[in-house]
């Protein structure tokens, strides 16, 4: 009590050392990730996914990583969450091309599965615009502040 008092007065953070118990595990986790330097995004994804799986609900870590790129991505040019989705939209369009060459498709499923790979490059030129240009426009105001 003597030292939650101390740091009462004089504005001190206390530092957590030991964890016991789930939520005490989880601080640690955020602790770690913040001192190690992990993206803010990163860190928020992190804890929706213990939410996600202490709470029993599924899909909500999904969802919060669909609002984060939704708002920080491409409605406030945050470069991060749009470079986590070109990795994605990336990784699908391999998995496609893939699914392409398999001979067990019809003709109209290749002319769909060709479709779907001409959206998802053009997506990708998109993204790497956006990124391109937020970090752009980054660069200018952190120039400006200086």
């Amino acid at each position: 009590m003597a030292e939650e008092e101390k740091h009462a007065k004089t504005g001190d953070d206390p530092t957590v050392m030991q964890p016991h118990g789930r939520e005490q595990q989880i601080k640690m986790e955020i602790l770690d990730m913040i001192h190690s330097g992990e993206s803010p995004f990163d860190i928020i994804y992190h804890v929706a996914k213990w939410l996600e799986k202490t709470s029993g609900e599924p899909g909500y870590a999904q969802y919060v990583e669909n609002q984060i790129r939704s708002i920080y991505g491409l409605a406030l040019e945050h470069v991060k969450p749009m470079q986590n989705e070109l990795h994605e939209v990336e990784e699908r369009l391999k998995r496609i091309e893939a699914s392409y060459k398999n001979p067990a498709f019809t003709e109209e499923e290749h002319i769909r599965i060709g479709f779907a790979i001409e959206r998802h490059k053009q997506n990708i030129e998109r993204l790497k615009i956006l990124i391109q240009k937020a970090e752009a426009d980054h660069t200018k105001m952190t120039i400006e502040k200086n």
